[in-house]
């Protein structure tokens, strides 16, 4: 059963973008989670098909279940604690992705923020964050991800307005 407890939150960042934020906690390792997160099989299961150079630097190509297609250059990565990337480098409307870890006894605490989103498009991604991290946790648990695009049906409406 899926959870309808809010995971994510939204800011402005200035008068046009926003950042997203999601936090969850797993109950596994930060190894563990960081895979996860980094191996292209793994995040197949709950995020979506990812392939090219994942090293700092490096270009990627990413098509989400959430629809989002485009590609994406590494910035940082600093095993298992922090990584951080670039979806749709020098195109204008590029936006910054960044997951941390932090263990937390026997769970391990997973941040990801997405910054530099159109105001008005913050509710909806938000939503469908959590959809995301809400797979993720399935994917770790054995169990099935969601239909991503009903989930985050259920979960718009709960998201309001953008707060200042």
């Amino acid at each position: 059963m899926t959870s309808n407890t809010l995971l994510g939150t939204f800011r402005a960042l200035d008068d046009r973008v926003g950042a997203v934020r999601v936090e969850d906690l797993y109950a596994t390792d930060p190894h563990d989670l960081w895979s996860a997160l980094t191996d292209p099989e793994r995040i197949a299961r709950w995020l979506g098909e990812v392939s090219g150079d994942l090293a700092v630097g490096g270009l990627f190509q990413a098509r989400f279940t959430s629809s989002w297609t485009g590609p994406g250059r590494v910035e940082v990565c600093e095993p298992p604690h922090r990584l951080l990337v670039t979806l749709a480098p020098d195109s204008g409307d590029e936006t910054v992705v960044e997951a941390t870890l932090t263990p937390a006894g026997d769970q391990t605490h997973l941040v990801i923020e997405e910054r530099g989103l159109p105001i008005g498009v913050l509710p909806g991604h938000a939503a469908g964050w959590q959809t995301h991290i809400e797979d993720l946790a399935a994917v770790l648990e054995g169990r099935e991800p969601s239909d991503w695009r009903t989930r985050w049906q259920e979960l718009m409406p709960q998201y309001g307005e953008p707060s200042a």
